[in-house]
C-alpha cells in the first residue's frame, strides 16, 4: 500500500496554494473599498435621511414613501434593508423614479460627504427683525387672503 501522495497532486496543490496567495495579495481590501468614492448619478440629491416605518421615511424632515424596488446601499456598497435604519438618522445621496418615489439611497462615507450635492439647502424658519419692520408689499402674486388690510377711509 502506498502512503504517499503522487508527486503530481503534490505539485498542483502548491501550485494552487501559490496562486491562491498571490489573489489574495493582489485583490481590494475592503478597508480599501471604504476609501474609493463612488460616482453618484447627476440627478442625486443629497438629505438626511431616517425611515420610520417601512417604507415611510423622513427626508430632510419632509415625509416621503420608498419605491416598492428601492435598493438603500451602505458605505460599502452592500444592499442594507430598509428595517435596519429604523429611527437612525443618515447622510444620504438618493435618487426619485418616475412616480416621484425614492428608488436608490445611498449611505455616504464622511470623503463622499464633503463633495456638494444639491438637495441640502438651509432652510430658515425665522425672521430678521430688520425684515419684520418692512412694510408688506403686493408683487403680483400674493394671495387675496393675505393681502395687507388697509383701515377705512
Amino acid at each position: 500500500m502506498n502512503r504517499c501522495p503522487p508527486m503530481t497532486l503534490v505539485r498542483f496543490l502548491t501550485v494552487l496554494a501559490m496562486v491562491l496567495v498571490w489573489a489574495a495579495s493582489n485583490s481590494p481590501s475592503p478597508a480599501m473599498a471604504q476609501t474609493m468614492l463612488r460616482q453618484f448619478p447627476p440627478a442625486a440629491k443629497r438629505g438626511m435621511l431616517v425611515v420610520t416605518a417601512p417604507p415611510e421615511v423622513l427626508i430632510n424632515g419632509t415625509s416621503e414613501r420608498l419605491s416598492p424596488g428601492a435598493r438603500i446601499k451602505g458605505v460599502t456598497n452592500m444592499t442594507v434593508m430598509s428595517a435596519a435604519l429604523v429611527g437612525s438618522s443618515v447622510l444620504v445621496n438618493y435618487v426619485r423614479n418616475a412616480q416621484g418615489l425614492i428608488h436608490e439611497v445611498w449611505i455616504l462615507s464622511p470623503q463622499e460627504a464633503q463633495e456638494p450635492r444639491a438637495g441640502m439647502e438651509p432652510v430658515t424658519n425665522f425672521v430678521f427683525g430688520s425684515d419684520a419692520d418692512k412694510p408688506k408689499t403686493d408683487d403680483g402674486k400674493t394671495p387675496f387672503n393675505q393681502l395687507p388690510k388697509y383701515p377705512k377711509q
